[in-house]
């Protein structure tokens, strides 16, 4: 079971993270694989961290202008690209292909315009998502 965490820099909450990959853990057992984008603050880097702590394979799609590194799905020629918004969009894209679900941490209040752009990518994808506020 591959879950995509994704969600706002400003996500916080990372006793919620932890536990929700704890339980995820505990009924998918080796089969789970968490899928980030990569991103350090909030609530992908929160996915990274416990992911590896929980010893659950993990995978990520950093947009292109970031560099390769060994978590990466894709080929590191895809990577150390110059800066371009649609980066952002394209590796949405891309992370939701790769999953079979997709969890949204966003806190309440604040809008989170790459978290939207993955959910919409889920939508048209017929992905399974929930948002956690």
């Amino acid at each position: 079971m591959k879950v995509a965490i994704v969600g706002s820099r400003q996500y916080t909450n990372k006793r919620r993270i932890q536990e929700f990959v704890f339980k995820l853990k505990e009924k998918y057992g080796d089969e789970l694989e968490i899928v980030s984008g990569g991103q350090k603050q909030g609530a992908d880097g929160y996915a990274k961290k416990y992911a590896l702590e929980f010893d659950t394979k993990y995978s990520e799609f950093p947009p292109a202008h970031y560099q390769y590194n060994q978590h990466c799905v894709l080929e590191s020629y895809n990577y150390g690209k110059p800066y371009a918004v649609w980066h952002y969009h394209e590796r949405n894209s891309n992370l939701v292909e790769y999953s079979d679900a997709v969890v949204a941490f966003v806190p309440k209040g604040i809008t989170s315009k790459g978290t939207n752009s993955a959910l919409k990518e889920a939508e048209k994808k017929d992905k399974k998502y929930v948002i956690i506020n």
